[in-house]
C-alpha cells in the first residue's frame, strides 16, 4: 500500500493500483481505516449478569460433594426440582469454562490402553506354530491336507505331514514325532496355532500336557494371530512351479519333501 501511494503521486491512483496489481477497493479501505482508526471499547457488563455473591453461590453447587461428579444439566434439573433456580445451564458452563474446569464431571469407567498379546521368541526351539492348509485335487470337493509345524524364531520347518484327512490323531502324531526329533525338553517350547478342531482337541491337548509344552491359541475371531505358519503357506503357494492340483497323494507328498528342503 505505501509503494501505490508513493507511485500515485506521480501518476493517477487508478493507474498505480493497476500497475502494481493492487484492487483499489482495498486501498482506499486501507488507508480510510489508518486515518481514522476505529476506537475499541469494552463491551458493557450486561443487565442480568450475575454478581459475584450469585456467581460463588452457583460455584459453590457445583463444587459441592452432592454435585461435584454431575453434569451441569442436571444440576440445573435438580435444582430446579426444588424450587431453586441460580441461572441457565449454558451459564454454568460458562463459570466453569472461567476457572479451567469445562471437562467430563460425571465418574465415567476407563479402560487401560489395550495391549495386543505378542509371543517371543529368543533363540531355537522355544516357540513353534503349526497349522493345516488344503491342497486340491482333480476330485471336486476333495484336498489333501498339508500339516507343517514351523520354529518362529529360525522359521525351519521342523516337522510336516501330508494327508487324505484332517484329524487330531494325525496332528498329534507329527507332534510327537518333532519334538523327538528336536529333543524338546519339558517346560522349553511354546506351540502356537489356531482354533481349529485338530488345534484345539482333546488328544493335542493331552499330548501337548505330558510332554511338558505350553500350547497357546489365537484370540477367538482374529485371522491374524498366526502370521508366521500363513506367511510359510502363501511362500509355497506361489512358488512358480506350485502346481493347480495334485493327481495323488504321492505327487503332493514328492512336492513338499522337495520345497521344504530347499526352504529349510
Amino acid at each position: 500500500m505505501a509503494a501505490v501511494t508513493e507511485l500515485a503521486t506521480e501518476i493517477s491512483t487508478r493507474a498505480a493500483c493497476y500497475a502494481l496489481g493492487v484492487p483499489r477497493g482495498s486501498y482506499y479501505r486501507e488507508r480510510r481505516t489508518a486515518s481514522c482508526p476505529t476506537p475499541t471499547t469494552p463491551r458493557p457488563l450486561p443487565v442480568r449478569a450475575l454478581g459475584p455473591a450469585e456467581r460463588a453461590a452457583v460455584l459453590a453447587h457445583l463444587h459441592g460433594e452432592r454435585f461435584q461428579d454431575r453434569s451441569p444439566a442436571a444440576v440445573y434439573a435438580t435444582l430446579l426440582d426444588e424450587g431453586q433456580y441460580h441461572c441457565s445451564i449454558r451459564t454454568m458452563y460458562r463459570l466453569l469454562a472461567q476457572r479451567g474446569e469445562s471437562r467430563e464431571r460425571r465418574d465415567h469407567l476407563t479402560h487401560p490402553p489395550y495391549q495386543k498379546p505378542e509371543l517371543l521368541a529368543t533363540a531355537p526351539n522355544q516357540l513353534w506354530s503349526w497349522d493345516i492348509t488344503k491342497l486340491l485335487v482333480p476330485t471336486k470337493w476333495t484336498y489333501f491336507y498339508l500339516y507343517v509345524i514351523l520354529d518362529v524364531f529360525s522359521r525351519y520347518v521342523t516337522g510336516w505331514m501330508v494327508a487324505m484327512r484332517e484329524s487330531a490323531e494325525l496332528a498329534k502324531r507329527l507332534i510327537e514325532e518333532s519334538c523327538a526329533k528336536q529333543n524338546i525338553q519339558r517346560g522349553q517350547l511354546t506351540l502356537h496355532a489356531d482354533r481349529g478342531t485338530s488345534m484345539s482337541s482333546k488328544p493335542v491337548a493331552f499330548l501337548l500336557a505330558d510332554l511338558g509344552v505350553t500350547k497357546t491359541h489365537s484370540r477367538p475371531h482374529v485371522s491374524d494371530d498366526n502370521p508366521y505358519s500363513e506367511s510359510q503357506f502363501r511362500t509355497m503357494k506361489y512358488r512358480p512351479e506350485f502346481p493347480d492340483r495334485f493327481g495323488c497323494i504321492q505327487d503332493s507328498r514328492a512336492f513338499s519333501q522337495g520345497f521344504f528342503r530347499w526352504y529349510n
